[in-house]
């Protein structure tokens, strides 16, 4: 068996995920499925590419060479099809996001800041999906957000510059919560309580959240999924709690509290495909973006306290 393309993209997304589950998710496939085209592939180039650990799938040097093989021609690809489809700047610009209750603020300030350009807005709570987009030409630019223990790699063909370094990620608890009067919430005190899983949790937030839960002396007890911005009536109803950016408004017989000593934490950045847009005009969706951002921040209770208090994480702008 000859490699193609496809198996160049099964290789590096395992090497980007570190994981065969989430390589799977990433690329639309059955985790059994991909295991035995691994094993295929392995076999066709001679070799192992991948040893499994306790921290996930690492490559091998074998594997460390064809990934490195495979990222510029995977590059080059992606750049030539791209090219086809795009041959007009009056084509939208095609934005994503994470969700933030700052997205339609953002999306008038960048379209403002362009000139009245018409954009596409996607919102979507996975970093690997939004770098998976932007890499592939899905998207011309995108926020990400990840968590402050968890790396998100792009790839060369990606630029990015960081928006907040760093900010405590909040809980959402019902209105009638027994905690819900408390300035702040230890994460211990929440050891008895069910649990909405992170979205985007194979960027890490699930990893981070049961991480951070051991630490505090209990196991995260992961009861529903639902879509960024969804589960709103599993919390008020005292059903369940859910890590929360910290601009959430509590809305809904919901409360976001800020969780005692910052145990999780996230950080933004702005990521692009180079070519679309010049650099003034990134510049200026930059500055659109912080803007957004910090007026939200600024009159989000109780973010807005930490936020005035921590002008060395504010943007640039």
């Amino acid at each position: 068996m000859d490699p193609e393309i496809r198996h160049l993209r099964t290789i590096c997304a395992i090497a980007d995920t570190g994981s065969l589950s989430a390589a799977a998710r990433r690329l639309g496939v059955s985790q059994p499925g991909l295991s035995a085209q691994l094993r295929r592939i392995e076999r066709a180039l001679g070799g192992q590419l991948f040893s499994r650990s306790r921290t996930g799938m690492r490559p091998t040097d074998l594997g460390e060479r064809t990934v490195g093989r495979a990222r510029p021609l995977l590059a080059e690809l992606d750049a030539l099809i791209g090219g086809l489809h795009r041959t007009d700047t009056a084509d939208p610009l095609r934005i994503g996001t994470v969700h933030m209750e700052c997205v339609g603020t953002m999306t008038n300030l960048i379209r403002t800041a362009l000139g009245g350009m018409d954009l596409r807005m996607t919102i979507e709570p996975s970093a690997l999906v939004l770098a998976h987009a932007l890499e592939h030409g899905r998207l011309d630019l995108a926020v990400i957000g990840a968590m402050d223990d968890h790396d998100i790699i792009l790839p060369p063909t990606v630029s990015q510059r960081t928006l907040i370094p760093r900010v405590p990620v909040f809980v959402a608890i019902g209105r009638h919560h027994r905690l819900a009067t408390n300035d702040h919430i230890a994460l211990s005190d929440l050891a008895e309580e069910t649990w909405i899983c992170p979205p985007g949790a194979d960027d890490g937030s699930l990893a981070s959240l049961r991480a951070a839960c051991r630490k505090a002396g209990f196991e995260a007890r992961i009861g529903y999924e639902a879509p960024s911005g969804g589960g709103r009536q599993l919390i008020a109803e005292g059903l369940a709690v859910r890590l929360v950016e910290p601009t959430a408004l509590s809305i809904g017989g919901m409360v976001v509290k800020p969780l005692t000593e910052e145990p999780l934490r996230m950080r933004l950045s702005l990521a692009w495909r180079p070519g679309r847009l010049d650099e003034a005009q990134l510049g200026r969706v930059y500055r659109a973006v912080a803007r957004a951002y910090s007026s939200h921040a600024e009159s989000s209770q109780p973010f807005a306290t930490w936020w005035a208090s921590h002008p060395q994480v504010h943007p640039f702008w």
